[in-house]
């Protein structure tokens, strides 16, 4: 199996050069949001690279497959632009996610708050709000893809965390293929940071949905393990989405529309300012370090997985964290 793993790595390393010789699939288009951290020709592959691995790992499971082929043919008219709307591109994710919630049996059990739980044991309640969690983490992710490696590492992180606590064993998954996933995702890192290739709207939703999927079935598998844990691992794609649509609507902007606000591009911009001119260079630092406070989190989340008060502080402080910087780098800009 790694000798496979292998060989694919090496195609696409050779396809995503030939991609960039040729311009096929570029991310650059001229746009507003792009402007600010990269203006080369880097090609939207990822993302297409993704599906082979994450499709091998639970091909038994037709809806699976399914839910991943189409959510990857969506991200795909995304970044060529066949579906240039926001709305629209909304509204298709909100249907495949939501039969995907119905065909997967994808439902989260508890919160641990009775009120909250009578809600979820309605059927229709847990499908819509389920499927709303869903689509947070994955708009989420695709809004901190604007660096390379953010958005990667990120979701790497967390799959690693779930590999190290044990959590994906039960899961019908070859451990082999696991170990293999992880490996391969760790190239994809190496290979986005080097500006060889970037995730694309196909990779953001492939890689989320995916990660969200793992977290719900490890949720329902594990029951003893606080459901505050499993929202930590997550947290800051989720609340990416959140704030930035309450900041957007605060400024009377739409919040399907991209912009230049997010926490990564203050802190990229800080870094260019302060650190270096080099756009690459600071890309990556900016990456590296918020994936680092992140990871730190998770992984202080991992050491008391049974504890929701725990779990809840964690998340507090992080969020705190979060808003404290953004309001800082922001009023550093503006001024």
């Amino acid at each position: 199996m790694l000798y496979i793993y292998t060989t694919y790595i090496c195609l696409i390393i050779i396809l995503a050069i030939i991609f960039r010789k040729k311009n096929y699939l570029s991310n650059y288009s001229g746009e507003k949001h792009q402007l600010f951290s990269n203006k080369k020709n880097i090609p939207l592959v990822g993302g297409l690279f993704l599906i082979i691995p994450l499709v091998l790992l639970h091909f038994q499971n037709t809806f699976y497959t399914i839910s991943l082929i189409s959510l990857a043919l969506l991200g795909l008219f995304s970044d060529i632009k066949i579906l240039a709307s926001a709305k629209k591109r909304f509204l298709f994710q909100f249907t495949i996610v939501f039969l995907s919630v119905i065909f997967l049996d994808l439902e989260i059990l508890s919160s641990r708050f009775t009120f909250f739980d009578n809600l979820l044991d309605m059927l229709v309640f847990n499908l819509l709000f389920t499927s709303f969690c869903l689509l947070v983490l994955i708009n989420g992710s695709n809004f901190i893809d604007g660096l390379n490696g953010l958005l990667l590492i990120n979701m790497t992180s967390v799959f690693f965390i779930l590999f190290k606590l044990g959590l994906l064993s039960k899961l019908p998954f070859d451990k082999n293929l696991i170990t293999c996933l992880i490996f391969f995702l760790v190239v994809l890192i190496i290979l986005n940071l080097s500006n060889i290739l970037m995730l694309g709207d196909t990779g953001a939703y492939l890689l989320s949905f995916f990660i969200g999927y793992l977290i719900i079935t490890c949720h329902n598998l594990n029951p003893y393990i606080s459901p505050y844990f499993f929202i930590t691992l997550i947290w800051y794609p989720c609340y990416e989405n959140l704030f930035s649509i309450i900041r957007k609507l605060r400024s009377n902007l739409s919040p399907f529309e991209p912009d230049n606000t997010h926490l990564h591009q203050l802190v990229y911009a800080k870094i260019l300012r302060k650190i270096t001119k080099n756009k690459l260079a600071a890309n990556n630092i900016s990456s590296l370090t918020i994936n680092a406070f992140n990871f730190v989190i998770i992984y202080i989340g991992s050491t008391k997985v049974y504890s929701s008060i725990y779990q809840i502080n964690l998340i507090v402080i992080s969020i705190l964290a979060y808003t404290f910087f953004f309001m800082f780098l922001k009023s550093n800009t503006q001024n």
